[in-house]
């Protein structure tokens, strides 16, 4: 995912972005071109973004299964909890440049990440929210080929 948005910034936007500012400055004043300057601002926001995922994609490691027990909640896994209400929710423990809660997936950094890392099927789960104490109930776990990738 991360590879692919270096690419569509490299490769696509960042030309396209390029052509555009060229144009705006080959009219003239720069001062008062809104194409000029809001292509300068994109293309240093483009360069800042293309510079840190260069960083962070020669540190980052894919993992491929289950680092330790799969009965226990690891980096990957999907894990469905219960709520206090009864309700049922399954999320998906990724990194923190994963992480997209429309997909389902929670960064390991989280608050709900860092407390179901470790936990086993039938473990109790308290968290601090700013409206008091929440239980949930770790419901089961589990490793999906699709999970891992």
């Amino acid at each position: 995912m991360l590879r692919a948005e270096l690419h569509t910034l490299w490769k696509v936007e960042r030309p396209e972005v390029t052509k555009t500012v060229s144009a705006a400055a080959a009219n003239g004043d720069r001062s008062e071109n809104g194409d000029y300057i809001y292509g300068k601002k994109r293309l240093r926001e483009i360069d800042a973004r293309v510079r840190f995922l260069r960083k962070r994609l020669d540190v980052i490691q894919v993992v491929a299964e289950p680092l330790g027990d799969p009965n226990t909640v690891w980096f990957g896994a999907w894990v469905t909890v219960e709520d206090e209400a009864g309700t049922h929710h399954e999320w998906r423990v990724v990194g923190p440049d994963e992480f997209d809660v429309s997909q389902r997936k929670i960064s390991c950094d989280s608050p709900m990440g860092r407390a179901l890392l470790g936990k086993q099927a039938g473990a109790d789960i308290s968290l601090e929210t700013p409206d008091g104490i929440d239980e949930w109930y770790v419901v089961s776990i589990r490793y999906a080929a699709d999970s891992l990738t």
